[in-house]
């Protein structure tokens, strides 16, 4: 497969997340919007100042139930998996250039068969395959794609939770048995004590900000995947309603 140029990756990239006029400044020119960066690490945190972005859902976090935990549609993971479509976009007419025709009719005032039949006429006359169901098929290669990244994106989370949290635990156990023998040795050595009872009390703090962070990244992700996910699943279902 050929690599897919920067540009196929932000055109599938403004399928999935709508993006919203910049805000004019005091001088009445619109900010200049940043560049997405690409996927980090899942322990880094969200950036601070992101592009003005996207039509954004939040998810409860499923893996823990109660709490209060919300995941956003991430700039940088949303720029991720358009560049995944994009990798995965096969050679020839396929759902992308459809869902790329269908967009183009959505300010027409069209009803929403009509958008999704003229866009099947127009795929079509462009040189696409008659079948309808190439269509579904390519839609689902794509999710197919989407959700690979996902698990490789959960074995990397569950590996960063493990290295950074479990660490942690194991730093906490050590000194806390370390400590337990320093109080029935001579006061020379209370000094060490004392000090591994201030990096006692720091780990819990540690902890608790590591663990939010990766839980918070992974919520995003979740989030965004969800976004990509629904919406390509919503036009199969349309697919199949409208093109028989």
């Amino acid at each position: 497969m050929p690599e897919p140029d920067q540009s196929l990756g932000n055109r599938i990239l403004r399928f999935f997340v709508k993006e919203e006029e910049p805000a004019p400044t005091a001088s009445g020119v619109p900010p200049t919007t940043k560049a997405a960066s690409p996927r980090p690490a899942p322990d880094q945190p969200a950036p601070t100042d992101p592009p003005a972005a996207s039509t954004a859902t939040s998810m409860p976090n499923a893996s823990e139930p109660g709490t209060s935990t919300q995941g956003s549609v991430d700039p940088k993971f949303a720029e991720h998996l358009a560049n995944v479509l994009a990798q995965n976009n096969p050679l020839g007419p396929d759902y992308f250039e459809f869902r790329e025709t269908l967009k183009s009719l959505m300010n027409l005032g069209l009803s929403e068969e009509k958008q999704f039949q003229a866009a099947w006429a127009s795929f079509k006359a462009l040189g696409g395959p008659a079948d309808a169901g190439v269509l579904t098929r390519t839609a689902n290669q794509y999710v197919s794609a989407l959700q690979k990244d996902r698990d490789g994106f959960a074995k990397s989370v569950d590996a960063a939770l493990s290295e950074r949290v479990g660490g942690l635990e194991n730093e906490q156990k050590r000194l806390q048995a370390e400590n337990d023998a320093l109080t029935r040795q001579l006061q020379e050595i209370e000094q060490k004590r004392a000090a591994n009872t201030d990096r006692l009390n720091s780990i819990t703090g540690e902890m608790s900000e590591q663990s939010a962070k990766i839980r918070q990244n992974k919520q995003n992700y979740e989030t965004t995947y969800a976004h990509f996910v629904e919406q390509i699943n919503d036009d199969i279902r349309k697919l199949t309603q409208y093109l028989k």
